[in-house]
């Protein structure tokens, strides 16, 4: 099943299945400046649950949790915008419906050679206390 981030009923099917990353994943995918993926490592496909072929072009939203507030990526943009580099908790969505979190960091970056603005983003796996932390953050934005 593909979950389209903007058909909520697709939405009320997630299941409550948890991946939990390993402690030695390490998920890295580079968009352009409007979010559409160029590149993602092995360890995102794997954990998302797409192929790089089903990833290569598409938004990066592909993997948006609903339970995610719009604030948190209005900051994550904000902040990549300026040139500066964005940290945060994240609750991604995979292809089965399931979820998975990890601590993201985003990187801008610009292509000299292509004249392209893009952004490389970096994720670990989170403790469960920063879980924790960021799910009561989350709920007092949307």
């Amino acid at each position: 099943m593909r979950l389209d981030y903007n058909d909520k009923k697709k939405w009320s099917t997630l299941s409550m299945k948890e991946y939990v990353l390993k402690s030695d994943d390490f998920l890295v995918s580079q968009t352009d400046s409007k979010g559409t993926i160029l590149f993602a490592n092995d360890d995102f496909c794997k954990v998302a649950g797409y192929t790089l072929e089903e990833l290569t072009g598409k938004p990066h939203n592909i993997v948006r949790h609903p339970d995610m507030p719009k604030a948190a990526f209005k900051d994550l943009w904000e902040t990549v915008k300026k040139n500066n580099i964005w940290s945060g908790y994240v609750k991604n969505a995979t292809k089965d419906g399931g979820y998975y979190w990890v601590f993201a960091t985003v990187y801008p970056m610009y292509d000299e050679i292509t004249g392209q603005q893009t952004y490389l983003s970096c994720r670990r796996k989170p403790s469960k206390e920063e879980i924790n932390d960021a799910i009561a953050l989350y709920k007092t934005l949307r």
